[in-house]
């Protein structure tokens, strides 16, 4: 989390080393404009409401994410598990993140954001940026499109009638044509899709806050929902590594902060801290990577979803967690006020999002329990079941 004196600027999940590049905290807040502007102080209730919203809407996406994560996980076809929309896209299917996955993902982050930092260096930095926007113009497009789905299922009026689409480029003939492009729509996806561009003109044209968060917001609940951890112990592996990532990041170089301050993207979710003074068009503002998000919050839905595991009726590791990760988020808020310098977040998130499960499960003797649970892939799951088929055949 970072105060900077810069317009909305993305993330990714998207591309996960992309979204963990921004987990520093810096409660400065008073960069200067230009050489003769004096620095700007938060008032007390403008650095409140700020880092109150910014907390808030960082729940959002977790509690809301590990939800879709539970009734939408397994469910191919609309109506089953609770699921309000169909994954008719295989881009829109959860992926299994492994334990090689979770070793290799703090390595891939570390060149992902060293290589973005020697870009800003080399390079000018607003040709970087117009790229950027572009690339993640249309990857917030399709972001939010998948985020409004549910919703305007169930407000689509039912006299209306539903047309389907599909959008398909293959390359050569015959036996050798292969599919590049496969995309099933309906009427109720184009008309989310028609909102989700007017945001994302909206973005390029202005760079304006809101709809900044509107697509990160997006970035991140479609992060939760569809990256999905195998087992606990892959979650611990990714949240410890990621968790020496960020302190060597943020403690050892200048790298993520920078990178931070540059990178204009949706990557990261901002909220002013001169609201109450200039209204919406405030101009400085505190800003929380969505790393910091999605990161933990994959760790909490995989713990809601071993809570349905159990079928006792009770959330118990889910809020656990939950509130496990508004403790580590408001303690690294105190701690980077009180000493006044960049705080990597994963320090203070992980022990907690780890640990209160941890000591939850040893009172409750669920321990050996909780890490022997263990998803499978949907590819796994249906070759499973293709296997088991052919044996009952041959019986």
């Amino acid at each position: 989390m970072a105060d900077v004196n810069q317009g909305s600027v993305l993330p990714s999940e998207t591309s996960p080393p992309v979204l963990d590049g921004l987990n520093a905290t810096d409660s400065n807040g008073t960069e200067a404009v230009n050489a003769t502007v004096a620095k700007f102080v938060a008032t007390p209730e403008g650095t409140a409401l700020a880092y109150g919203s910014l907390v808030f809407m960082a729940l959002l996406p977790i509690f809301f994410g590990a939800l879709r994560s539970v009734s939408c996980g397994k469910s191919k076809v609309a109506g089953e598990n609770g699921c309000d929309y169909e994954y008719r896209n295989s881009s829109d299917m959860p992926e299994t993140i492994t334990g090689r996955d979770a070793a290799r993902f703090p390595i891939i982050a570390s060149c992902t954001l060293f290589g973005l930092y020697l870009f800003f260096k080399i390079f000018s930095q607003e040709y970087i940026n117009l790229l950027l926007s572009m690339y993640f113009f249309v990857l917030g497009i399709l972001a939010l499109s998948h985020t409004m789905s549910p919703f305007m299922n169930r407000i689509f009026p039912a006299n209306i009638p539903i047309k389907q689409y599909q959008l398909l480029f293959t390359q050569g003939s015959g036996e050798t044509k292969e599919e590049i492009v496969n995309y099933e729509f309906d009427t109720k996806d184009m008309i989310c899709l028609v909102i989700s561009t007017v945001v994302g003109v909206w973005y390029v044209l202005k760079k304006h806050w809101i709809a900044n968060n509107l697509f990160g917001l997006a970035f991140a609940l479609n992060g939760v929902e569809l990256l999905h951890l195998n087992n606990i112990s892959t979650g611990c592996i990714l949240l410890g590594g990621l968790f020496v990532y960020d302190v060597f990041w943020v403690f050892g170089t200048n790298v993520m902060v920078t990178v931070a301050k540059s990178f204009e993207a949706p990557i990261k979710l901002v909220f002013p801290q001169d609201l109450l003074e200039k209204g919406l068009g405030a101009s400085q503002f505190a800003m929380l990577g969505l790393g910091d998000i999605v990161i933990p919050g994959i760790f909490i839905a995989l713990l809601l979803r071993f809570d349905v595991s159990l079928k006792k009726n009770t959330r118990t590791y889910f809020y656990t967690s939950f509130l496990a990760y508004i403790f580590g988020l408001g303690l690294t808020i105190w701690v980077m006020h009180t000493f006044k310098h960049a705080q990597p977040a994963l320090l203070y998130l992980v022990p907690a999002c780890i640990g209160f499960p941890v000591v939850v499960a040893l009172l409750k003797g669920e321990l050996t329990e909780m890490f022997r649970y263990e998803e499978v892939s949907a590819e796994d799951a249906a070759a499973k079941e293709d296997t088991s088929e052919v044996k009952k055949k041959d019986k």
